[in-house]
């Protein structure tokens, strides 16, 4: 009898172990701007060890300067990336950009209309765009805010992955007229894919997106939840900016099915969502399911 409840034991044991490597979904991570891969190795490692058996794809393309190229060329292989991905685990999969991969990855996502991808969390990236000297100052030290529509409203600056979400609250028409990345995934700019960009979107089972004010690099922080300034300078929550109202990309069509998430997270550096173990079982670890 104690030989066969040995036996029941062990079974039961192994079938434990094989539900819990099959209970979570494979993640996809992408690193932030001027890094790469290795800079996301605690997040990894925080996953691997309190969700194991979960298969992480920490992406490497576009490491360092070539973080700087232009936002649609990165968008390319991305999407390609997390195509490929998504077709070796066709129960789906889980996104997560942090900073500027945030907003490449969303830009995939949405290219991708027919994609298997469950979750999406944004980790403190400018969706709504950037505008800030400290952000600058990490990429270009003698470039200000005020004047920096002088580089990246051209031919020259559109060939920067940030020129291309450049968005100066005081030069909106400037804005809409020569950058070709964000107006474009935000459908502020209707084109051919706006539909497909719409499709891709609503096709999340969960939207989550993550900031807090404490953040000092993405600017207007709120920009991780889609608020942002007005040419007052006045931060608008993205309940009342068009991108909402009018469900452009299809964040109210979220909203409204309970699939999308805000988390805000004060004292928290923009250098710590992917560090502090802390941040990261609050604000990351209860959506990786």
């Amino acid at each position: 009898m104690r030989l066969h409840l040995r036996v029941l034991l062990a079974f039961f044991a192994f079938c434990s172990a094989i539900y819990s490597s099959q209970a979570y979904k494979p993640v996809v991570i992408l690193h932030g701007i001027l890094s790469g891969a290795e800079s996301m190795s605690s997040l990894v490692r925080e996953i691997e060890e309190f969700h194991p058996g979960t298969i992480v794809y920490n992406c490497d393309k576009f490491s360092g300067w070539y973080s700087l190229e232009n936002a649609w060329r990165q968008v390319d292989q991305v999407r390609d990336y997390l195509n490929e991905v998504g077709k070796l685990h066709p129960e789906g999969i889980i996104v997560l950009g942090y900073s500027q991969g945030g907003l490449l990855a969303r830009a995939a996502i949405q290219s991708l209309p027919d994609h298997n991808v469950k979750t999406f969390i944004s980790l403190s990236s400018p969706q709504a765009g950037q505008y800030g000297t400290s952000f600058l100052h990490l990429i270009f030290p003698d470039l200000a805010a005020k004047t920096a529509f002088e580089l990246f409203y051209s031919r020259v600056g559109q060939h920067t992955s940030v020129g291309g979400y450049w968005n100066d609250p005081q030069r909106q028409e400037l804005y809409m007229k020569y950058s070709e990345f964000l107006p474009l995934i935000n459908n502020e700019k209707k084109t051919s894919n706006s539909t497909s960009f719409k499709m891709g979107m609503v096709r999340l089972n969960r939207l989550v997106m993550i900031g807090g004010p404490n953040d000092d690099v993405i600017t207007p922080w709120q920009s991780s939840h889609f608020s942002y300034y007005d040419e007052n300078m006045d931060v608008i929550p993205f309940i009342k900016r068009k991108i909402f109202t009018t469900d452009s990309i299809g964040i109210k069509t979220l909203q409204e099915g309970g699939k999308l998430i805000i988390v805000i997270k004060p004292h928290v550096h923009h250098l710590a969502w992917h560090t502090r173990k802390d941040v990261i079982h609050e604000v990351i670890m209860p959506y990786l399911d």
